[in-house]
């Protein structure tokens, strides 16, 4: 592949900025900028030079694949950070054969030589893209390939599982156990039942990286507004007390328990007024269709109404607001004052404890994205096809299909390693 380079470091003017190359031919790009390669892996201050003209004196190191982050022959320059620095080391790049790497090329071309799997790229991406330390810790452990880990091991047994199947079908003249078949299909429903608890932890993964949504809501001069500026610290709504003042969503990002948050502060719910408002009450009500928490607020001056009412359920947290009019009230509801501060810290620890529930913490290695459930849960359909099929090689089929829509977790699909377990295993040909 052709010598690709590009900044490892951040855009804009630095002390130091890291020029990354990566491909084949890349020592000799290298020793025409800087002369002889230094040792592998070892820092040596050169003097960079092109069309003898000095660019800078910059710190060059030397990895040759395959122990490489691409797998291939790689190199840092260690630069000066200044723009024109950058360019010009840039130019002298293309000059001598390299071209600027695509997106994510170095990470690809790292899987494409078995450096990592996608489930590792993956990790690598949610790493650098990590607000929060809960979001670095889920992304380090994916980087560091406890996903692939984790369901690897269950590959390694359906393997297992395809190579017994396979071997009952084509070698039972061999001296090979007379239950072999019921013994496969007993492993496959304990796999599937693995596999299947955790499909069943649903979307904690990628609601962890995503972040979660959190929509407020409620009547006109709920005090909703007031909130949102309160939990978020600064004033990122407008408060008014004429009703209907806000009309459209007013989004702001926040760190709860570790977890990103998105808090919504939404339109009124009222019979509208005109058709501006009208937008604004259905926008309300489609945001309370998709946030992962409803924060439904009622204020102590007024009766509760109707409509914020019916949004009550399992994902709703329930807030009386201006409570130190101590008026009316609303049964199960959390008593604050966005006004006075009574009851915020109780509210915060709440909104924690319900991110945290939703985005499941944990040390274990999780699902974050929706095609690794959409390859796990074609894995367990394949599985629970097992039991149906009336024939030996019906069964085989599935489970290849599971084998194949498991694979697509870590992009790795080696069919030489069920005929590794079959001649290993069985010992066929004695």
């Amino acid at each position: 592949m052709k010598v690709i380079f590009a900044l490892g470091t951040g855009a804009g003017r630095s002390a130091v900025a890291v020029m990354r190359l990566s491909g084949l031919g890349c020592g000799e790009v290298i020793a025409a900028l800087a002369g002889p390669l230094p040792p592998p892996r070892r820092a040596s201050l050169r003097l960079l030079r092109h069309g003898g003209v000095p660019l800078d004196r910059a710190l060059v190191l030397w990895f040759p694949g395959p122990a490489s982050y691409t797998g291939e022959d790689s190199a840092e320059l260690h630069l000066h950070g200044g723009q024109a620095v950058i360019a010009a080391v840039a130019e002298a790049l293309e000059a001598l054969g390299a071209r600027p790497a695509e997106p994510g090329e170095f990470t690809r071309r790292a899987f494409l030589h078995g450096r990592l799997d996608l489930t590792a790229a993956e990790g690598i991406a949610d790493l650098i893209a990590a607000e929060t330390e809960a979001q670095r810790r889920q992304a380090l452990r994916q980087a560091e390939g406890g996903l692939a880990q984790r369901h690897g091991a269950w590959a390694t047994r359906l393997t297992q599982l395809l190579a017994r199947q396979e071997a009952f079908i084509e070698f039972e003249e061999e001296d090979l156990p007379t239950d072999l078949d019921a013994r496969v299909e007993a492993d496959a429903a304990a796999l599937r039942a693995e596999m299947a608890a955790l499909l069943a932890e649903g979307e904690r993964g990628e609601k962890l990286r995503e972040g979660l949504t959190i929509a407020i809501l409620g009547a006109p001069n709920a005090g909703k507004s007031s909130l949102l500026n309160v939990l978020a610290g600064r004033e990122a709504a407008i408060v008014s007390a004429r009703a209907g003042t806000t009309r459209d969503v007013v989004e702001v990002r926040l760190i709860l328990g570790g977890v990103p948050v998105t808090l919504a502060d939404t339109a009124g719910l009222r019979d509208a007024a005109d058709e501006i408002e009208a937008e604004g009450v259905r926008r309300a009500l489609a945001r309370a269709e998709t946030a992962d928490l409803r924060l439904l607020v009622f204020a102590a001056d007024a009766a509760p109404d109707a409509a914020t009412l019916a949004l009550r359920g399992p994902d709703a947290l329930v807030v009386l607001n201006k409570a130190d009019l101590g008026v009316g009230g609303v049964d199960g509801a959390l008593a604050v004052s966005a006004r006075t501060g009574m009851g915020l810290d109780v509210l915060r620890e709440r909104l924690e404890q319900a991110a945290v529930q939703r985005a499941g913490l944990s040390d274990a290695a999780v699902l974050t994205r929706p095609r690794h459930r959409a390859a796990l849960r074609d894995a367990v359909a394949e599985l629970e096809r097992l039991p149906l099929a009336g024939l030996p090689e019906l069964r085989a089929e599935a489970l290849r299909a599971a084998l194949r829509a498991l694979s697509r977790l870590t992009g790795r699909v080696d069919v030489e390693q069920v005929l590794d377990v079959v001649f290993g295993e069985f010992c066929i040909g004695k």
